[in-house]
């Protein structure tokens, strides 16, 4: 049964590179910040074996980024270093898994990630001065894009998390219907 919940989670990761890469080459459609990355690495946290949980994350990155294009090496550190959070948050999320703590996390890794990014195009990019009032102007025209992390993080949280667990259930199931009584 592992090797099976292992292969789904891999499957799952794939989804997700190829939804980025797809979304982003304008083959799907989705508001600016929807995106299945948080929720990759939460998920890979959570059921990977650790010496996975964060590589395919960032592999998934790295191969999407490749074919998507690369930006500003030290914004787009922010962004890697937000999503290794998201997968610290699920290793955390191991041993804690109830629909309370999976929420809890999900919303701590995207408001890390608003504050990081955030903070990262402002200290690096031009486009706001580099002062207290910058960053703040920098945040505030993050909003709108902070709302479209959060739904998209939940979203693709609740498909990853509920679609990795029916087929836990699944798999049991039919074990339990091939064994002799």
């Amino acid at each position: 049964m592992r090797k099976q919940l292992l292969a789904f989670a891999v499957f799952l990761v794939l989804a997700a590179a190829t939804m980025r890469v797809l979304r982003h080459l304008g083959f799907i459609d989705l508001p600016p910040n929807v995106a299945p990355i948080a929720a990759l690495a939460l998920f890979g946290g959570t059921y990977l074996p650790r010496r996975l949980a964060f590589l395919l994350p960032m592999a998934t990155m790295a191969v999407s980024d490749a074919i998507i294009g690369f930006y500003h090496p030290g914004i787009m550190a922010s962004v890697y270093a937000s999503f290794l959070l998201s997968g610290g948050l699920g290793l955390w999320l191991r041993k804690r898994k109830r629909m309370t703590t999976v929420t809890a996390a999900t919303l701590t890794g995207s408001v890390a990630f608003f504050l990081v990014t955030n903070a990262a195009v402002w200290w690096f990019g031009s486009l706001y001065p580099h002062t207290a009032t910058g960053l703040l102007a920098s945040y505030a025209a993050g909003l709108p894009f902070f709302r479209n992390t959060v739904l998209g993080d939940l979203g693709f949280v609740g498909l990853m998390f509920g679609a990795y667990e029916l087929n836990v259930l699944f798999l049991r199931k039919r074990r339990a219907a091939l064994e002799p009584s």
